[in-house]
């Protein structure tokens, strides 16, 4: 994999983690109604359950990739398709002014890493994201394994950073993030974004 290649998967990571999905709106929540006291649990169960999710998407995507072309496009369309439904759901809740309840804020650091963790790893969406989503980056003739585990581990590193800002913020914003109009700025401008990718992963081809 070249530098370049991997200097745009870094890129379309960034844009990618900006969009406060389940896991940030997680962690906006409980910053909110925790203040800075909550960041290390936070952020520690978003690094752990990115993880937790990568790995399980990678235990069965290498051997598939390797040996089927077939299915390698299957599962581009399928996840592209999948994102622009996350995007248009998005811009359906932010167009009508919808705001996700804030999950109610536990006592205890270990309810909060335990819960966020939760909320990152064992979502099913997030491990078929992963899995439309690596592939966009590999290069065809070079061995699978290593170029997947070097973007997990790229992916998990930003996922981490990304976490910890958003943690930092919202706790020094508290009140400007629980309005509501903040709520739908970021569905719309979220579910823009998703669309966007889902669009660019089902047109683009599998880099050579």
């Amino acid at each position: 994999m070249s530098f370049q290649l991997w200097l745009a998967f870094v890129a379309a990571s960034v844009v990618l983690l900006v969009i406060p999905g389940p896991t940030i709106l997680t962690v906006i929540s409980y910053s909110i109604a925790h203040g800075r006291k909550a960041n290390v649990p936070l952020v520690a169960a978003v690094a752990l359950g990115d993880s937790t999710a990568l790995v399980l998407s990678l235990l069965g995507l290498g051997s598939l990739l390797a040996t089927s072309a077939f299915w390698f496009t299957v599962v581009k369309w399928a996840g592209g398709l999948y994102l622009i439904h996350l995007g248009v759901k998005l811009l359906r809740a932010g167009a009508s002014g919808a705001v996700p309840a804030r999950q109610a804020a536990p006592s205890s650091a270990a309810r909060l890493f335990l819960n966020t963790y939760a909320v990152t790893a064992l979502n099913p969406k997030g491990i078929v994201f992963f899995i439309a989503f690596l592939p966009q980056f590999l290069v065809t003739g070079e061995p699978v394994a290593p170029q997947l585990w070097l973007l997990a581990i790229t992916f998990v590193a930003l996922a981490t950073v990304n976490a910890t800002l958003y943690a930092v913020f919202a706790a020094a914003a508290r009140r400007l993030l629980s309005s509501s109009r903040a709520q739908r700025t970021f569905n719309l401008s979220g579910g823009a974004l998703l669309c966007a990718a889902g669009t660019w992963a089902v047109l683009a081809r599998r880099a050579a």
